[in-house]
């Protein structure tokens, strides 16, 4: 068969002629794989080599015995109950203004005038025509008299009797009318005086003599309040409480006031209302708190921080000095020392400190630490000296 014999050798594949790998492709892909192992041991080596604890911080704070056994603590502000921003009734030009900020005044005590001469002009022609209306009654009164008494012995017609006596009744009516002019230009007189409308003390003085005073500001160049008063004897404390909380809280509940002006000073205090509403956009209570007593350096506006009681207070505690303190629980004993982790570098650093009396969840801080300082809030076995950490968010 010529089939059998046929040359197969043409159709063998030829396979030394091989395509050559382009050397660029070859660095790219060397490339790749070296910063694809460089991501992926950075993953790993971090995932081994960086776990570091997360903390809490808390702050080394001076507060007082009192503050530290309260139950619940509260900040807010001095505010006078009793004030009054003092306009004047009338429009006109402030020609006296008889006191400044810190003077004390008495209820009705005139602080203020306003520009009158037109009114009192008015006044005076009001008084002039009364006089003549009481000149002009005489004669209309003897008038009517007589023709009363020549009507009554037919001497005098009915028509001339009846015009003597309705000139007398409309000089009556005149006269009442001149009197109530008076009184109106009586009462706009007094609505240029700016009286005070209680006992109290000066705030603030809004308007200088010679400015344009308006009940509401007929123009933006006219004044409204002349000057604000507050009764300084009605002083209380309004504090912000947690909805959260506002169960720990009942009328009368002992408190202590502390002012952020004088902090070595506090005040003892009740707890005056509850306000009968919450805040939704801060979800808080409005606490009233009302001070035993006080004395002249509490001024309206001051920020004051209110610890509440669940126990009545022993004023002999609230009345001694601040003390520093920190959580207990961010200290830790060891062989009869107290340590307290700090950071430095992202590292916990171990610092001796001394301490002194424990106060409910606080514990005094003698030596090691000062006010504002921070430290570690909560300590377990995992914190220790050196040991990398994080701030927990």
């Amino acid at each position: 068969m010529e089939t059998k014999n046929a040359d197969l050798s043409s159709l063998r594949i030829d396979r030394s002629n091989k395509p050559e790998v382009n050397p660029s492709k070859k660095n790219i892909f060397i490339i790749v794989g070296v910063i694809v192992f460089l991501v992926v041991g950075y993953f790993v080596i971090t995932s081994f080599l960086g776990s570091s604890v997360e903390v809490k911080l808390t702050t080394v704070v001076l507060q007082k015995p009192g503050q530290t056994t309260a139950s619940l603590n509260a900040s807010g502000y001095v505010v006078a109950q009793r004030k009054a921003a003092i306009a004047s009734k009338g429009t006109g030009r402030l020609i006296y203004l008889g006191v400044v900020e810190g003077d004390k005044v008495k209820k009705n005590q005139i602080i203020g005038k306003l520009e009158n001469t037109d009114i009192l002009a008015q006044l005076d022609e009001a008084k002039a025509n009364l006089q003549l209306y009481n000149a002009d009654l005489i004669s209309a009164e003897n008038t009517y008299n007589r023709e009363k008494e020549l009507f009554s012995k037919g001497l005098s017609s009915q028509q001339v009797f009846d015009q003597a006596g309705a000139n007398y009744n409309r000089l009556l009516a005149s006269i009442e009318v001149a009197k109530a002019r008076i009184k109106q230009y009586d009462v706009a007189i007094e609505n240029t005086l700016i009286r005070a409308p209680f006992d109290g003390t000066v705030l603030t003085k809004n308007a200088e003599v010679g400015e344009i005073v308006a009940p509401f500001g007929g123009s933006t160049t006219s004044k409204t309040a002349v000057v604000t008063i507050a009764d300084m004897n009605s002083l209380l404390v309004e504090a912000d409480v947690s909805e959260s909380n506002i169960e720990r809280i009942s009328v009368n509940q002992d408190c202590e006031i502390t002012l952020d002006a004088y902090p070595e000073k506090s005040y003892s205090a009740f707890v005056f209302k509850i306000v009968p509403t919450a805040d939704r956009s801060k979800a808080t209570v409005l606490v009233k708190v009302g001070f035993k007593n006080y004395d002249s350096s509490v001024l309206p506006e001051m920020s004051a921080k209110v610890s509440f009681f669940t126990e009545p207070v022993d004023t002999s505690i609230t009345n001694q000095k601040p003390i520093l303190v920190i959580p207990s629980s961010a200290v830790k004993s060891e062989n009869g020392k107290s340590y307290v982790f700090t950071i430095s570098n992202d590292k916990a650093v171990k610092n001796e400190i001394s301490v002194g009396q424990k106060l409910g969840s606080y514990v005094e801080v003698i030596s090691g630490l000062q006010s504002g300082q921070k430290v570690i809030s909560t300590l377990d076995d995992k914190i220790k000296d050196g040991v990398e950490v994080k701030l927990a968010e």
